[in-house]
């Protein structure tokens, strides 16, 4: 396998992501996708310096791009999203078929229009519809901060959307 861990986290990459989870799940490299980041020199510097594993922060166009040497590479990848709409465009737009079934929703701060749904948990109606259609797609959606921390899943919220 070479996606161990799908994750969508407004941070992307912190201490949290590469020490606890990576106890969880098989990591050598993490990938970050996410137009703004992998356009900001000094972001994709921080994002590199605060995993101490192998980071690749890459935009939408360069992942699709890219993702079949991902899928046939012998290292242990983690996927990171920024949000749920570029998960939904890698997950669904783009096809992309990571042999991960369950996708893990890290923080997601609250901000106007948001709906909270548990600490440091929040999304608009558009961050929902794209958990909806990665739901349609066949994966399960766990929002869980941490490895032994989880809210539930997006079944438990889709109601609050109008799902």
């Amino acid at each position: 396998m070479s996606v161990s861990f799908v994750r969508i986290d407004d941070r992307m990459i912190h201490g949290q992501t590469c020490t606890r989870w990576a106890k969880e799940y098989p990591c050598d490299g993490l990938i970050a996708v996410n137009d703004k980041a992998a356009g900001n020199s000094v972001l994709k510097s921080a994002y590199k310096a605060a995993s101490g594993k192998k980071t690749f922060v890459w935009d939408l166009e360069a992942f699709n791009a890219k993702s079949q040497k991902v899928l046939d590479s012998d290292t242990n990848y983690f996927l990171i999203t920024k949000n749920p709409v570029d998960m939904k465009t890698i997950l669904v737009d783009q096809g992309f078929k990571p042999g991960v079934d369950t996708i893990i929703v890290g923080p997601c701060n609250d901000r106007p229009n948001a709906v909270k749904l548990g600490n440091n948990q929040s999304i608009t109606q558009e961050e929902a519809d794209a958990f909806q259609a990665i739901s349609d797609a066949g994966y399960k959606v766990k929002f869980a901060l941490l490895p032994d921390v989880s809210i539930g899943t997006w079944d438990d919220f889709k109601g609050k959307f109008g799902y």
